[in-house]
């Protein structure tokens, strides 16, 4: 098990892949919850890029929001993606040497954390970034 507390307290940028403009969204509240407490937050969804969310320009692939920042590296990975869905992101995660592959709470899929361990990003899987932040906050 990776230490959550140590990702979280190293990691100065957070690209959230499968981002919602919709603020009922539990994508749109931990990214606002992050934004909040000193993160950067990119927002990656084919469906909004070029546009802002919470302030933030949305990239259409995890590949065009590491391009943004270069020369700095994309910390952590957070997928609000159907776990069948997260093969591909682990796989772009690698090819933009991200640092984490982050899956959020009910999101499980072994083969993508296999791939992403064996080319030496950390991996939190089923778990909330905002959750585990306010852990944190509280026991810091």
């Amino acid at each position: 098990m990776p230490n959550i507390a140590r990702i979280l307290q190293d990691s100065r940028i957070i690209a959230i892949v499968g981002m919602s403009d919709k603020p009922e969204r539990a994508s749109h509240e931990v990214a606002a919850y992050l934004l909040q407490h000193g993160y950067r937050v990119l927002p990656v969804n084919p469906a909004l890029a070029g546009k802002e969310v919470l302030g933030q320009r949305a990239y259409a692939t995890l590949t065009q929001a590491a391009a943004a920042v270069a020369p700095a590296r994309i910390d952590i990975v957070d997928c609000f993606r159907k776990s069948e869905d997260i093969l591909p992101i682990a796989e772009e995660a690698i090819a933009v040497k991200a640092g984490c592959l982050w899956l959020q709470l009910d999101i499980v899929n072994e083969a993508a954390v296999q791939l992403a361990r064996a080319a030496g990003l950390d991996v939190v899987m089923d778990h909330c970034t905002k959750i585990e932040h306010r852990k944190l906050a509280v026991t810091a």
